[in-house]
């Protein structure tokens, strides 16, 4: 039978679970965001109140991003509202607010034979995916790609309904009316008049929304200049408040009527693990302590308080057997030999191939630990089982996958499950994962009662799943002048992205999930390998390498260990060609005069001097999307090991929507991905990490933290988001900055692990 691209097309949609006719059907959702008495919904995204309150709609998880404050910024300026009378409301999973742009981004793991047809997120395929999915996940800085538009748009249809409503009150056309502040305002003769949104609501939202947005010629954008130093910001932060003075509820705050907590215990990591031994009969005459609960490679102790809990299981001291537990030195023999025997991908190629074939004359080894997302929030969440309705108190970056997988774990149907968003302490995609979803479901059909379940510290660094061990080994042929004619990497790592994607989209358990992709290539798990430099060849393979250890998603992702093995690499260079590590980079940057900026904007931001004379100092750059930064570090080795005494960092992120959010943003990744420079790293032996708590994993504490300068290369591009540049670029800065004082190479991260 002769193959055809509609035969194909066909059946890749088959494959992944779409029918034919899928793209043509009509569609029709209820509205989520349902006014209450004195309110009018203007799409899915306004309510406006006879009050003059407008509350925008937020289907994504606040997790320290300030989403909750970006997207109302957004709706404020399009419809001229009053910042003071905003107010933001998180909404429940709808397919209304599928987020399409990360759905064309993740097309790889949820269509992996052909993701190239869904890689537009305007494109049909990815919609009717998201939708169906009702696909709101919150991940890789999304948020603003997806949801500004169609924000905007109901923003200005809003605002152009309260002047149809104004116009008709006063008797003249509305396009002579505008909206600020707050108020429509008509300007003409014999007086300017004025209405507040409040007073119009209920007439407006009567008039029809106009077929075209009538959207205004600028996008909401904060410039530099109209910040000085000190003065408050114009859109402070809508989350700010209540974070100060603890009234902002996350999921372990909250409180139901006869509610049980529930403390748990985790087996090895390992298969096939099972409950061996515990004695139960050491909890007996404990004082509010109710029951034991089991379930599959979990055991838990329900208590009439959290610290009952607790200490019933610690008495009871389960006991658990495990298949093949896992080991740091079985994971680390196992991408030794991936890295000197396993067969290669090649995810890129450009150029002339023969200029990086056999071996080139330098080759240099890095290394990468496992890192833990170290979140000051443990993982917690509420349920309550009744009349064949579970509710679901959580705070997830999933949403639709955790009320997925609660559902299969109880045999209800997803529609009967109810999921209230819950904000996140911090997560750094460790509520990508949704164990406890499940947990929580079975404690409350076991109960029969409200329960909350809250992991201990040391359960979540025994249950979560660390971000990947990775093996480099970098390759270079020099041209004539000392700069790079060919550019080679072979990565070693499990392809993580790939295991990610089993778990959420196909509710395998991470055990299925990694024998499940063993062996496959995964380009994004190597985002970031390709350099931003203009080198003649380059390419970079993908050796996915087969260890047990199950690994998962971590601020920064790829980019995390990718940035650190380039720019380690491209500073070797430039010193072994004897150039300034500047200046060699700025010469091979001819394509990209935005990067070329920030290198300018940092070195002088941070004073740069070269970095030779054991000045301590070092360099380095990286780009995520359409973001870029650099990054000067300044740092030195004393008595009391590595100290980082000052980072600058200029970004280009396009057009900023909120100046003090971007900032933010940027510092923290610089001080997260200085965590992961000088700890975060996880070692296992018997299934077991070696390090359960904060204060052992040399986390930066105030003290240690640098002098952080950032600053923004003026851009009108689109947005790009700033949570993971800092991340990325701040390892193989200070890497170069430690090779400046030191003479030392660091080629491990994190850089403890050297033996400084």
């Amino acid at each position: 039978m002769a193959l055809t691209r509609r035969g194909i097309l066909i059946g890749v949609l088959a494959g992944s679970g779409l029918a034919l006719g899928y793209v043509v059907r009509p569609r029709r959702f209820p509205l989520p965001l349902q006014p209450a008495p004195g309110e009018f919904a203007f799409d899915a995204w306004i309510k406006i109140g006879k009050d003059g309150v407008v509350s925008v709609a937020v289907p994504q998880v606040e997790m320290g991003q300030g989403v909750t404050t970006l997207i109302p910024q957004v709706v404020a300026h399009e419809l001229g509202a009053d910042w003071r009378q905003v107010a933001v409301e998180t909404v429940p999973v709808s397919p209304i607010y599928a987020n399409l742009a990360l759905a064309a981004r993740w097309a790889p793991l949820w269509m992996p034979l052909a993701p190239s047809l869904a890689e537009n997120p305007h494109g049909m395929l990815a919609r009717r995916w998201a939708e169906d999915r009702a696909f709101n996940a919150t991940a890789d800085g999304m948020s603003i790609a997806a949801y500004e538009a169609p924000a905007r748009a109901a923003a200005a249809s809003a605002r152009a309904m309260l002047m149809k409503a104004a116009a008709a009150r006063w008797g003249v056309d509305w396009q002579d009316c505008e909206a600020r502040d707050g108020f429509v305002v008509h300007k003409g003769a014999p007086q300017t008049r004025h209405l507040p949104f409040g007073a119009l609501a209920e007439e407006a939202a009567a008039h029809a929304p106009p077929s075209t947005p009538p959207l205004r010629a600028d996008a909401m954008a904060e410039k530099q200049e109209r910040n000085s130093a000190g003065a408050p910001p114009r859109y402070p932060r809508l989350d700010q408040l209540s974070k100060v003075d603890g009234s902002w509820t996350f999921a372990g705050d909250v409180r139901l009527p006869g509610m049980l907590h529930a403390a748990i215990r985790h087996a090895p990591l390992g298969a096939d693990a099972s409950l061996f031994a515990m004695r139960e009969d050491a909890a007996k005459g404990t004082k509010g302590f109710v029951r034991v609960v089991k379930g599959e490679g979990w055991v838990a102790a329900v208590a009439q308080d959290w610290w009952t809990a607790e200490t019933a299981l610690a008495r009871m001291a389960p006991r658990f057997k495990v298949t093949g537990p896992i080991d740091s030195n079985a994971v680390d023999a196992a991408l030794d030999e991936a890295m000197r025997t396993g067969k290669a991908h090649r995810i890129y190629a450009a150029g002339d191939m023969a200029l990086i074939e056999g071996g080139l004359p330098l080759q240099l080894r890095y290394e990468v630990s496992p890192a833990v997302h170290a979140t000051i929030e443990t993982a917690s969440a509420t349920a309550r089982l009744e009349h064949g309705r579970l509710e679901l108190w959580i705070g997830t970056q999933a949403p639709e996958a955790t009320r997925e997988s609660a559902a299969r774990a109880v045999g209800l149907s997803i529609a009967d499950v109810v999921l209230y968003p819950m904000p996140l302490g911090g997560s750094f995609d460790r509520r990508l994962e949704f164990a406890h979803a499940a947990q929580v479901a079975i404690l409350a059909k076991e109960l029969g009662q409200p329960v909350q379940l809250t992991w201990s510290r040391g359960e979540e660094m025994r249950a979560g799943l660390p971000r990947t061990p990775v093996v480099a080994v970098m390759a270079a042929r020099p041209d004539a002048e000392g700069g790079v004619a060919g550019w080679r990497a072979r990565i070693a790592a499990p392809p993580a992205a790939l295991q990610f994607g089993r778990r959420l989209f196909g509710q395998d358990s991470p055990e299925q999930a990694v024998a499940a992709v063993a062996g496959k290539a995964d380009p994004l798990a190597l985002e970031g390998a390709v350099p931003p430099y203009a080198i003649p060849a380059v390419a970079v393979d993908h050796v996915p390498a087969r260890i047990a250890l199950p690994v998962g998603r971590l601020r920064g992702n790829a980019h995390s260990y990718t940035a650190f093995f380039n720019e380690s690499f491209i500073d070797e260079l430039a010193h072994k060609a004897g150039r300034e590590p500047l200046s060699y980079r700025i010469a091979m940057l001819g394509k990209d005069p935005r990067l070329v900026e920030c290198l300018q904007r940092a070195a002088g931001l941070g004073q740069w001097g070269g970095g030779g004379d054991n000045s301590g100092q070092g360099i380095a750059c990286h780009v995520i999307g359409e973001g870029r930064i650099a990054v000067v570090a300044s740092a030195r080795r004393d008595e009391n090991g590595v100290r980082v005494d000052r980072l600058s960092a200029v970004s280009d992120i396009g057009r900023i929507i909120n100046l003090d959010i971007a900032r933010q943003q940027v510092e923290g990744g610089l001080v997260f991905g200085l965590g992961l420079v000088l700890g975060c790293s996880m070692r296992y032996e018997e299934g077991r990490p070696l390090t359960e708590r904060l204060g052992e994993l040399a986390l930066p504490v105030l003290a240690d933290c640098p002098t952080i300068e950032v600053d923004f290369v003026p851009s009108d591009a689109d947005p790009a988001d700033p949570g993971e540049l800092g991340v990325a670029a701040v390892a193989p800065a200070v890497a170069n900055a430690l090779y400046s004082a030191t003479g030392v190479r660091f080629r491990r991260l994190p850089l403890f692990d050297e033996e400084i």
